[in-house]
């Protein structure tokens, strides 16, 4: 940036000027007489009045992105059966990426799920640092009494970011986004003898 310096004379208390300009009779002291003058000019470097943003900075933004509230999804769909656990799993996207504006620099921001707390919905919370997956793959399943239960996940993101299209960097912290809860009933079965020949 060039910085170019004026400045203008002043009438000083005597009713005299500097450089030996001479102001009208009765002008107040203190009073801008003249044209300005030059002073100085010459290039400055205002990078250090606008540095990049720290982490901290970009942890801030962080919290604020409109990350996916992943979806609790169930085995079996509908009612479930005491003694047959039921298996928890998320199918939503777990990695976004964002492009923010921070005091004009670009900032990239790629978010990724990297824990997850189940909900159980009976007092149990189990942790997982992956998705889950459907059976027979599945990952995360819980075993309830006969009752009617709702369940949820807590995703845990972390990020990385780059500003300017530079080096990539940890984000210094984490957030968390609540899923759409489930709610569903598990049914006590019992055995019946029936009779082949009736």
């Amino acid at each position: 940036m060039v910085m170019v310096i004026e400045r203008q004379r002043l009438v000083l208390a005597d009713g005299t000027t500097v450089d030996g300009y001479v102001p009208l009779p009765g002008t107040a002291p203190g009073t801008a007489v003249g044209s300005w003058l030059g002073f100085a000019r010459g290039c400055v470097d205002i990078t250090a009045l606008n540095p990049p943003p720290s982490p901290g900075e970009v942890f801030r933004y962080f919290q604020t992105l409109p990350l996916p509230q992943l979806p609790t999804q169930q085995q079996p769909p509908g009612n479930a059966l005491v003694g047959l656990p039921v298996v928890f799993y998320t199918d939503g996207p777990t990695t976004q990426t964002f492009t923010v504006d921070i005091r004009g620099f670009t900032v990239d921001i790629v978010a990724t799920a990297t824990g997850f707390a189940w909900h159980t919905g009976d007092g149990t919370t189990l942790t997982s640092t992956d998705p889950g997956a459907p059976y027979p793959d599945h990952t995360v399943s819980h075993d309830y009494r006969s009752g009617s239960y709702t369940a949820s996940v807590t995703t845990t993101w972390s990020g990385t970011f780059s500003v300017d299209g530079g080096a990539s960097a940890d984000v210094p912290g984490t957030t968390t986004t609540d899923g759409q809860p489930v709610t569903f009933t598990v049914l006590q079965s019992s055995p019946v003898l029936t009779n082949p020949f009736d």
